[in-house]
């Protein structure tokens, strides 16, 4: 008879053993509902989260900040660093920015995160509801100076994975004075008119990898300013917009140069560019090297392969100088599809400062099924393989 008892009651001091090792190493959640977040789209869930990301941060675990499935409303949120732990941010739901624009306008961000190491950002969807914005500045009229949908400064350790960018006032994600980022899997959607709504933009950041993805905006699908270096995009989907940018550069004098990038497997849509190059043409320390465009595909692109040091979009006000930006090592290499106007390839030099290392290798642009044109300005390198259009350097 005591044999019999002694048996369910081991089973089960096993079962109690097991799961308080368990809960000892579960990792805290701090969902938002639980600190007054309501999910229907109307409420106010601003301070919910900053306090559901304050108690994460304040953890000596590691720790969760959650947010479940339902339509959030918040306005301009700021995650200050650093934390005690690694933060792990899972978004279930969806974030909505408040429909008056300048609600979120004004500060120039709308989500933050602000010196915060070993962060990782899961899924959900972002939508800033920038409309209104847009018509605004289209108009003329006063407007704000636009808030950027999701940004990280000062951070290190990043991963941002699965997010969905819709409709942003400014620019969508910006990665700004980071190390070692890692943005895969994202989904930005923006229409093509939507004014400087670039999709990702870095600068003084080092280390960033963009892998995977579909950005479709009304402007740089990436772009690549001051100071962004050990840069990796792969496995890119990009249009419509204005495609893959290193610059602007040049507008300061004084700026940190562009260096050892590439960008890889990626396939260019109707975009108003490919891969290109820009600096205002005026003094500058700044630099571009080492930069590899390659395996790439161009579907009907106004300007698949183009440097432009007479940079000034507006046509207004021109510094009409010689750009100081010094270009060197730049390669082109297995670059196929068809170019939507006569000049597949500009390269367009300053005067002062040629572009040199230069290197073409297996180039096929066809214009209206026919070969397609090119154009050279103080450009020096070489070339091989296959080349439509010639090589004019």
């Amino acid at each position: 008879m005591a044999n019999n008892i002694s048996y369910p009651c081991t089973i089960m001091l096993f079962f109690i053993v097991f799961y308080l090792i368990n809960s000892s190493n579960a990792m805290p959640s701090f969902n938002v509902q639980r600190y007054g977040a309501r999910g229907d789209g109307r409420t106010d869930a601003t301070e919910p989260f900053l306090t559901a990301w304050s108690l994460a941060c304040e953890s000596r675990a590691r720790a969760m900040v959650y947010i479940p499935r339902g339509t959030y409303l918040v306005r301009n949120l700021v995650f200050w660093g650093p934390c005690k732990n690694i933060i792990t941010f899972k978004i279930d739901g969806t974030l909505v920015a408040p429909e008056n624009y300048w609600s979120i306008g004004s500060s120039g961000y709308w989500i933050l995160f602000a010196k915060v190491n070993r962060i990782s950002v899961y899924g959900g969807i972002l939508d800033a509801r920038g409309a209104g914005y847009w018509s605004c500045r289209k108009k003329g009229g006063h407007c704000p100076q636009g808030a950027r949908s999701i940004s990280f400064s000062w951070c290190d350790n990043v991963l941002l994975s699965g997010l969905t960018s819709l409709n942003s006032q400014n620019i969508h994600v910006t990665v700004h004075h980071s190390s070692n980022v890692r943005i895969q899997n994202i989904r930005i959607r923006a229409p093509s008119g939507s004014p400087n709504t670039d999709g990702i933009i870095v600068q003084a950041s080092s280390g960033v990898t963009i892998s995977g993805g579909v950005i479709g905006t009304g402007d740089d699908c990436i772009a690549l300013n001051p100071g962004s270096k050990n840069i990796w995009i792969e496995r890119l989907n990009c249009g419509p917009g204005h495609g893959i940018s290193i610059g602007s550069l040049g507008e300061y004098a004084n700026e940190e140069g562009v260096q050892n990038i590439t960008v890889t497997s990626s396939i260019f849509t109707k975009t108003q560019n490919g891969v290109r190059i820009k600096s205002w043409g005026r003094p500058s320390n700044g630099f571009v090297r080492n930069v590899q465009f390659r395996n790439l595909v161009m579907r009907n692109v106004e300007n698949p392969l183009i440097i432009d040091q007479n940079y000034c979009p507006s046509r207004k006000g021109c510094p009409n100088q010689s750009s100081g930006v010094k270009i060197s090592g730049v390669t082109y290499a297995n670059i196929k599809g068809t170019s939507a106007t006569p000049v597949a390839m500009k390269l367009d030099c300053s005067g002062s400062n040629h572009c040199t290392g230069i290197t073409l290798k297996n180039i096929n642009l066809k214009y209206m099924r026919r070969s397609s044109a090119s154009y050279c300005k103080n450009a020096h390198g070489r070339a091989s393989g296959v080349m439509i259009p010639r090589n004019c350097m």
